[in-house]
């Protein structure tokens, strides 16, 4: 008997956009958590930064893995799957409103911002602009050449879901100094991307874990916490350029490297054609 193959033609396959949406991640590096007012209000030296990066979804990412994915669940409803055209300083207040109505802990708008900018975003965040709930100003790049550099160094570790009644802030270490290096740590991660500095850039996100372990130490510690997140990511730091993770409690590692990390994957982008 002859055998029978079912040939496929992958060019009439859906988009994966059919199954994980079309709405973008995005990827938060150094400066987090100075989104949130009541970090911002102690920063010393004003406005402090942080930097966001649109990412295609090219595959889906894990839920309360710090992807923003609940946030991107709010968009998916709030405009039908798809981002609207418009601008994105409105939009970010749209879809803050959407998600934070009645809520008693608001999310940062870094979140929502992250989603909307295309390309490569520095965030800068006053308390005395808007109570410190929205970006007093946006940085972006769109820079095909700066985009396609921080998708060749950029690795990323599966490592840790948020657990159930896990909460980064039981404890609050707000200390001015270690805020306006938080503040400081996203300026100069921004600027490192852009000067394709692979050990600033590393240095950088070294530099914004140091700040979330003293200002938010839940944010790597935590009784619901089973693994060693520090012990990992002194790991990751003492071999590569640098290392930080997605979001608090784990979720992915970020580490930057020009060599190949075992078990990592890449992103691709989203820039503004």
């Amino acid at each position: 008997m002859m055998e029978t193959r079912l040939v496929i033609d992958k060019n009439t396959l859906p988009d994966i956009t059919h199954v994980t949406g079309a709405i973008p991640y995005r990827m938060a590096l150094a400066g987090g958590w100075i989104d949130q007012p009541f970090i911002s209000r102690f920063n010393p030296t004003s406005p402090g930064s942080m930097v966001v990066v649109a990412l295609e979804p090219v595959f889906r990412f894990m839920d309360r893995c710090g992807m923003a994915t609940s946030t991107r669940r709010v968009a998916m409803q709030h405009w039908q799957g798809r981002l609207p055209q418009g601008d994105p300083a409105n939009l970010v207040r749209e879809l803050y409103a959407s998600e934070n109505k009645n809520r008693l802990e608001p999310s940062g708008s870094q979140d929502m911002a992250g989603l909307i900018y295309p390309g490569i975003n520095r965030l800068d965040y006053a308390i005395d602009f808007d109570g410190g709930y929205f970006p007093a100003h946006v940085e972006s790049n769109n820079d095909p050449f700066i985009a396609r550099w921080l998708e060749e160094v950029i690795y990323c570790l599966p490592v840790n879901q948020r657990p159930d009644g896990y909460n980064p802030l039981g404890i609050k270490n707000l200390d001015v100094e270690w805020i306006r290096r938080l503040g400081q740590s996203g300026k100069d991660c921004y600027d490192a991307i852009l000067h394709r500095d692979l050990f600033g850039l590393g240095a950088s996100m070294n530099e914004c874990m140091l700040c979330w372990e003293a200002i938010l130490p839940n944010t790597v510690r935590h009784p619901t916490i089973n693994i060693d997140l520090l012990e990992i990511l002194g790991y990751y730091q003492a071999h590569y350029a640098g290392a930080m993770y997605s979001g608090c409690g784990g979720g992915y590692l970020f580490v930057v490297s020009q060599e190949e990390v075992p078990g990592a994957f890449k992103v691709k982008v989203r820039i503004n054609q």
